[in-house]
C-alpha cells in the first residue's frame, strides 16, 4: 500500500519561506519521478515542480528561482523549499507519484498573507 503524507504547511507573511515534506511509504522514491502540485480556491490543480529518479528537476514558470524541489532517498522523502512567498502561492499543496496508478497525498495548506 503506497501512502504519501505531506507536512510543513502553514501561514506565512509575503516574502517568507516554508519547507514542505512528503514522506512516502510502500514504494521506493529512488526509482520514480516525484511531483508537487497545488490547488488554489476555485482554480485547477497545477504542477509546481518535479524531480526525476536521477535528480533532474523542472519547475512551473511561476515558481522558478523561488522554489526548490529535492529528495532524500534514504528517508524516502521529497521536499519543496519555498522562498520569497507571494499571496498568489496560497493553495493546498499535494505530493504526487505514479506507480501502476496515481497516488496523491492528503495535501497541506499554505497561506501567504500579511
Amino acid at each position: 500500500q503506497v501512502q504519501l503524507v505531506e507536512s510543513g504547511g502553514g501561514l506565512v507573511q509575503p516574502g517568507g519561506s516554508l519547507r514542505l515534506s512528503c514522506v512516502v511509504s510502500g514504494s521506493n522514491i529512488r526509482i520514480y519521478t516525484m511531483h508537487w502540485y497545488r490547488q488554489a480556491p476555485e482554480k485547477q490543480r497545477e504542477l509546481v515542480a518535479s524531480i526525476s529518479s536521477g535528480g533532474s528537476t523542472n519547475y512551473a514558470d511561476s515558481v522558478k528561482g523561488r522554489f526548490t524541489i529535492s529528495k532524500d532517498n534514504a528517508k524516502n522523502t521529497v521536499y519543496l523549499q519555498m522562498n520569497s512567498l507571494k499571496p498568489e502561492d496560497t493553495a493546498v499543496y499535494y505530493c504526487y507519484m505514479y506507480y501502476q496508478r496515481a497516488y496523491w497525498g492528503q495535501g497541506t495548506q499554505v497561506t501567504v498573507s500579511s
